[in-house]
């Protein structure tokens, strides 16, 4: 949960992507989910890692019945690129799911059950990444890839910018 949600580490900090993985791995143990896993062990910048976990989050409740999650990343010239595919009986896109990662919640306010979400929505802005959702036959398929934008990453490959917004993770906030 912290690697996920919480501050993890300062502002620049990397995280080793086969960590993630044994978090990952960690979280569906108990769950009739199975994670197939094509990442290189590289390391990334830790609001990138928040991201893909976050997604993992979301992916696992396009599958209710249980199903394979599929992770692929590339990270070519630190243009980062991660694809989540849901594979399972009645997959499907996540109610409102979308215009929450947008930042844009329905009625303005952000609920329990919205907030998941919204905060992958936050970091995916803070990563400098645009998340998509789409169908693909019966899967249901995420992907974030490194906006346009981006032009002067710093040595690390983090964006300059607020790591995560203010409040979010922080440790007055998760007490």
């Amino acid at each position: 949960a912290r690697i996920a949600f919480g501050a993890a580490g300062s502002r620049g900090a990397e995280i080793d992507l086969g960590d993630a993985e044994q978090v990952a791995r960690s979280m569906f143990s108990d769950e009739k989910l199975t994670l197939e896993w094509d990442a290189p062990r590289i390391m990334l910048p830790k609001n990138k890692v928040k991201l893909l976990l976050n997604l993992l989050i979301i992916a696992q409740n396009a599958i209710p019945r249980g199903g394979i999650l599929t992770v692929t990343l590339t990270n070519d010239d630190n243009r980062c690129s991660m694809t989540v595919r849901c594979a399972g009986t009645n997959a499907r896109i996540p109610a409102k799911v979308e215009e929450l990662i947008a930042g844009e919640p329905e009625s303005g306010a952000v609920d329990a059950h919205a907030i998941q979400p919204y905060f992958t929505g936050l970091v995916a802005r803070a990563s400098l990444m645009s998340v998509h959702f789409a169908m693909d036959d019966a899967d249901m398929v995420i992907t974030a890839t490194q906006d346009e934008a981006v032009s002067n990453p710093s040595e690390t490959g983090e964006p300059e910018t607020p790591e995560t917004p203010a409040g979010i993770g922080d440790a007055a906030t998760t007490r």
